[in-house]
């Protein structure tokens, strides 16, 4: 039993995702991947169905722990999160790198959301949000109603500025 649980999980790579995201509008791919806190690494998988119904999620795909972008990205998350908390919001950033990357990164950030491990990018190829050429997630942001659907996308996310962030920001309050 265990055997065959291990060969699903292997052979999800080669399963064939779109690389086309989805479009506003659109149910937002479901998945269940393991995840870590600042605290722990959590032993069962972080279900995005367990997390709607509840409020928004912001599904936030990046490239790398530890780069300056991506540093940059989840503390613009971390320094807002109790006003995108008062707006309900679940954080939910996700990379290619392993849980014992995240955990010892959300630790040295103090992360207050958790940090989901996608290893073979198969959340990110269902998103659109992997680039074959670089082996990484692109920076992609999706916004979810609490109903599951896209409500908003930004498919080129940037840290330069903060302006996308502030987007987000506005189609998040708008979900209101």
């Amino acid at each position: 039993m265990k055997t065959a649980a291990i060969l699903l999980v292997l052979a999800a790579p080669m399963f064939a995702f779109s690389q086309s995201p989805p479009a506003v509008g659109d149910p937002a791919p479901v998945f269940a991947l393991p995840y870590a806190t600042r605290d722990s690494i959590a032993h069962s998988p972080l279900r995005l169905q367990d997390k709607l119904g509840k409020g928004p999620v912001i599904v936030a795909f990046y490239p790398a722990d530890w780069s300056p972008g991506c540093t940059k990205e989840v503390c613009s998350l971390r320094d807002d999160f109790e006003r995108l908390a008062e707006l309900k919001a679940t954080i939910l950033p996700i990379s290619g790198d392993y849980v014992f990357s995240h955990h010892e990164w959300a630790k040295f950030q103090n992360l207050p959301f958790p940090l989901l491990s996608d290893h073979f990018h198969a959340v990110a190829r269902a998103y659109g949000s992997y680039n074959a050429e670089t082996g990484f997630n692109k920076r992609t942001v999706f916004l979810l109603n609490s109903a599951g659907r896209i409500a908003y996308e930004d498919l080129n996310y940037s840290v330069a500025n903060g302006s996308d962030f502030q987007r987000l920001k506005e189609a998040l309050a708008a979900l209101k």
